[in-house]
């Protein structure tokens, strides 16, 4: 999933608009805001059309595709036609002689498919038949000319044996005067189709075919492309081998496109096939077939062109740019329309063919779609039996050894205390045990989605967890459920409510009068429905609505499992349960103020019901006894509110018994915690850091320490005499950048929460961090280790010092946010990819610690989504969000390498481009482009993790380079994975959830490189495909 923009905090922004208050000057009636807002529709309104025309150009070359596929046939059928004839006066045959290897039939009218042999007043002389032939062809050609690199040798020239050397083939204009091409019916002087050499014209001027020297293309600005054969074949008995479509020269470093003749490369060099760039021009011209039965299809071609072009006229020398942006140059490519959406063209469809915007040789590339888009990768020269390759799992294996972070920022009642010392909490799709003595780690994974709530039995060892509805990869709904596992196992006793719930499980509570035989569940429906099961069985005992407000907390009396209360926004029910029927009372506030919310509630010692509400009360609920004199009264007694005490300012998010009969509170504005005594007489408090947030949940160890969730997503531990100290921490928003340290179990992330923050993963401990002035977005470490580099949502950067966490400088480039930051491998370089689709390339000097812009790459059409360094650290592979593939020279001015095919065994320090032919086998079948966020390569060359869109880990043999390759598949996130690392020696895979605001450590098994540490997890939570 791609990031969404975001709002740009650029104070440049406001003395721009009051320029524009001052030249619109007191003429200036429409607000600021509604200027701007009229402008940015305006440019919107034409982005659209112009996305319209582009996608009416597409459409038209790939009916102009359609034609150049019919080619080899034609060509098939000439060649039957050589064979065939017989003998014949017809005068349409060329005479035979011992140069005269084939013929060519005469040309019908456009209203006949197949005519008899003219008669003698019918005759029409070659040459005439020869130009009209030649005047339907050039309603399919193009502008630009065309360079053709063809290997001297003997060669059969519309039927005369001729020796052809390397020259430039160009277009054809059609002749206006017929008379003078009929003084030359003689064979002698004939060149191409009969014509004499002196009046061979193409569109920029005469052509002399015997000498191969263009005469006519001085002083014109032309494009060099790939070009079919025309009329040209070889002889088949005679050189066979010397004739193939090669495609297009790679051309020379620096050399503009701007040349006025092509220059044909040596023949002992073999060309190569790729064009001018990924982003280049792939149209090639069709030559005119000289088949009768292609009459109407050229007359159709020619419609089609003249629907759109002027060509049919005589053409005129056009001046071209000299130069052209690499992504520009193929509109007609990246904006196709939606009805040529994966279709792919045949490939190499005879020995005879060729087809418009095909580079594609057999044995030397591939292709793949995106969104209909084909994207053509260069099979690299140490994959000689590519079509051999065959794609296996790896060897190598994940388990997930830690998970940083917890969910306290909208969650409650989501901390306990199992008997074995272990805390049980949450987070994604996760429940984590966590050892607080011995700092290890183990993990129930059988959620499908988020977990929302949590419940533990009497016994403090079976676990009750209830996860929320989420959809599949295919966007089918899963619904929600909850689980009944054994902690000290992990193993799952019972799934209960599959098909029952609506959206997920709002809250769930063990009974206690009856050792946790039941269990009650609040769903997240409208109606919040209130539902009642058998542990045991997982049978559903009672079932109703409950109320069309928020729900938040469930739980059974511990004294009377018939008794259950619920609370959530203003209100507090009271409900007995008898058989399969609930029946509920509302709690009346009476001369108390009915607070908005009534966020927790707790059973005292003497079994009076203690409720924290938004107003920062603690209500205190005595139950009445029966009053049985007065008719009409139940038998059982109902609750009053007897008391109220002020115990915080602002709401009370939890209340906890602890085993001396005490009761503590938690406060949300005040983020005080607060020890009462039974008869609620404050006895001590203490107020949490503010960097922690307010208090979320509270329970007492087995030890009598204090256990503490917050609202930051932090876990401490103390007491109200010593302080807390945190154990557990994480962010709070939606999580991107990632980095991984060169030589030490060291992580640094970024995310929208603007802090950014180091991992020791080694210690599973936070190193440090620190607040960023504004959302960061990418990260990246110097190879020293010394540094780290992060890029924000403005196009900000900033250096900071990884020991003493100051920052060193900070550069802005653009005023859009930043996607990529990558220092090359040997640190002298550092590559800034940004949204506004530029690459920013600045010199690094002392470690680090001093930076000097070298240049910019220029070329991408969409914003920078990833890039890599060659292993020597003089060029970039980059890709951008229109699927391009593009290559940079960095080291000799940060030059756009146009010739792909030339990068095809380039290495790469790191391998983080999701695009590209070692890769492109991890895309699912379908995919619109954006479901896959991340790749990392390891760095052993042997495996590559991917993070999807659908919550996954994948763990790919490395290179991947077929479609549909198999991979391991872990679960545990519960939003999108935005980025995967491997650790400097393999020994850890790092991925990053989105929204989910986790980080997981995977440990990698089967590297005999990697170190371990001692924790564990619950399973391998692989799942091979």
């Amino acid at each position: 999933m791609r990031r969404d923009a975001i709002p740009l905090k650029n104070p440049s922004v406001k003395n721009k608009t009051g320029i524009c208050d001052s030249l619109l000057g007191d003429n200036n009636i429409m607000p600021h805001q509604d200027w701007l807002t009229n402008l940015d529709s305006r440019l919107r309104s034409q982005e659209e059309q112009l996305t319209l025309v582009k996608s009416a150009l597409a459409d038209a070359l790939r009916r102009l595709s359609f034609y150049d596929q019919q080619i080899p046939l034609l060509r098939q059928q000439l060649l039957e036609a050589n064979s065939g004839v017989s003998d014949t006066k017809d005068p349409a045959i060329l005479p035979q002689g011992k140069n005269a290897l084939g013929i060519l039939p005469p040309i019908l009218s456009s209203s006949s498919a197949v005519q008899q042999p003219p008669s003698s007043k019918e005759l029409v002389p070659w040459n005439d038949s020869l130009l009209r032939l030649k005047q339907v062809s050039i309603g399919t050609q193009t502008e630009e000319s065309t360079v053709l690199p063809a290997k001297q040798g003997q060669c059969l020239n519309n039927g005369y044996l001729q020796q052809i050397a390397e020259s430039s083939v160009v277009r054809e204009k059609p002749i206006q005067d017929h008379s003078s091409t009929r003084e030359a019916d003689s064979p002698k002087g004939l060149t191409c189709g009969g014509l004499p050499e002196e009046l061979v014209k193409n569109s920029f001027g005469p052509k002399n075919y015997g000498g191969g020297q263009d005469l006519g293309l001085k002083n014109q600005n032309i494009q060099e492309e790939p070009q079919g054969q025309g009329l040209v074949c070889c002889h088949p008995n005679t050189c066979p081998h010397e004739f193939q479509d090669v495609g297009e020269p790679p051309p020379k470093d620096g050399m503009d496109k701007d040349m006025g003749t092509a220059q044909s490369p040596p023949s002992a060099q073999p060309p190569s096939p790729e064009p001018l760039s990924e982003g280049g021009s792939s149209s090639s011209s069709t030559p005119a077939s000289p088949i009768p039965a292609v009459q109407n299809v050229m007359s159709s071609k020619k419609e089609l062109l003249r629907r759109n072009s002027s060509s049919d006229k005589p053409s005129r020398a056009k001046h071209h740019l000299s130069r052209k942006a690499a992504s520009s140059a193929n509109l007609l490519n990246r904006f196709g329309s939606l009805e040529n959406r994966n279709k792919d063209p045949s490939l190499n469809p005879g020995p005879w063919s060729t087809r418009r915007g095909n580079y594609n040789l057999e044995g030397l590339s591939t292709k793949m779609f995106l969104r209909g888009r084909p994207i053509t990768m260069y099979i690299p020269s140490d994959f000689p039996n590519y079509e051999d390759l065959r794609m296996e799992l790896p060897t190598e294996k994940l388990q997930l050894d830690w998970v940083y972070g917890y969910r306290g920022r909208d969650c409650r009642s989501n901390l306990y205390v199992l008997t074995s010392g272990e805390l049980v909490y949450f987070i994604a799709c996760v429940v984590v045990l966590y050892h607080i003595q011995r700092r290890t780690q183990r993990h129930y994974l059988e959620h499908t989605d988020c977990v929302r709530c949590l419940a533990v039995h009497p016994d403090r060892v079976r676990v009750a967890s209830g996860q929320m509805a989420g959809v599949d990869k295919d966007g089918k709904p899963l619904q929600p459920f909850i689980h009944i596992w054994d902690s000290s196992t992990l193993r799952t006793l019972q799934q209960i409510g599959l098909g029952n719930f609506e959206r997920g499980v709002g809250s769930l509570a063990f009974s206690t009068a009856d050792n946790g035989a039941y269990l009650c569940v609040v769903d997240e429906s409208n109606e919040h429905m209130l539902s009642v099961w058998d542990c045991a069985r997982g049978i559903k005992q009672a079932e109703i609505k409950s109320t069309n407000e928020s729900v938040l907390t469930v739980e059974f009396n511990p004294q009377d499992s018939s008794n259950i209360i619920t609370t959530g926004k203003s209100h507090v029910y009271f409900w007995t349960w008898s058989g399969n029927s609930l029946t509920k009372k509302q709690g009346i506030f009476g001369k108390y103020k009915k607070p908005k919310f009534i966020q927790c509630f707790v059973f005292d010692t003497s079994n009076d019901v203690l409720t924290g509400d938004s107003e920062g009360n603690i209500l205190t609920w005595a139950r009445m006894k029966a009053d049985n004199s007065t008719p009409g009264k139940g038998t059982k007694g109902t609750y009053q509110i007897s008391k109220q005490t002020r115990a915080h300012e602002g709401s009370i998010f939890s209340l906890c018994l602890c085993r001396d009969g005490s009761v503590l509170s938690g406060g949300g504005k005040d983020r005080r915690l607060v020890r009462w005594s039974p008869s609620l007489t404050l006895l001590q408090e203490v107020e949490i850091p503010e960097q922690f947030g307010a208090v979320r949940t509270i329970a007492e160890g087995n030890h009598g320490e204090l256990l503490v969730g917050t609202t930051r997503n932090a876990l401490l531990l103390g007491s109200l005499a010593d302080g807390f100290q945190p154990i557990i921490q994480g962010h709070t928003d939606e999580l991107w950048g990632l980095g991984t340290h060169p030589s030490r179990d060291l992580i640094v992330t970024c995310g929208y929460d603007r802090q950014l923050c180091m991992w020791d993963g080694g210690e599973h401990t936070l190193a440090w961090s620190v607040m960023l002035e504004e959302t960061g977005l990418c990260a990246d470490f110097h190879p020293s280790g010394k540094v780290v580099t992060v890029g924000l949502s403005t196009g900000r950067w900033v250096v900071i010092d990884a020991e003493t966490q100051q920052v060193l400088s900070g550069y802005t480039d653009g005023n859009e946010q930043l996607s990529v930051v990558r220092y090359s491998p040997d640190g002298d370089f550092l590559a800034i990819g940004s949204h506004d689709n530029f690459i920013y390339i600045y010199s690094v000097e002392d470690s680090g610690h001093k930076y000097i812009r070298f240049g910019r790459c220029t070329g991408h059409s969409s914003f920078i989504t990833h890039l890599d360094w060659s292993k020597d650290g003089k060029f970039i592979m980059s890709n951008s969000g229109d699927y391009e593939i593009l290559y940079w020279d960095v080291a000799n001015g940060c030059k756009l390498l146009r010739n792909r095919f030339e990068n095809r065994d380039r290495e790469w320090a790191s391998y983080t481009c999701v695009l590209g032919f070692h890769v492109f086998g991890v895309w699912p079948d379908g995919s619109d482009g954006t479901d896959i966020n991340s790749l990392c390569r390891s760095h052993n060359e042997r495996v590559v993790a991917v993070a999807d869109d659908f919550c996954k880990v994948h763990l790919f043999q490395y290179p991947c380079a077929k479609p549909k390759a198999p991979s391991h598949v872990y679960r545990g996130h519960g939003s999108h994975v935005t980025n995967v690392r491997f650790t400097h020696n393999d020994g850890y895979l790092i991925s990053m959830g989105g929204k989910d605001t986790s980080i997981f450590q995977w440990r990698v098994q089967g590297n005999s490189c990697a170190l371990f540490s001692a924790s564990t997890s619950s399973q391998d939570a692989g799942v091979s495909t």
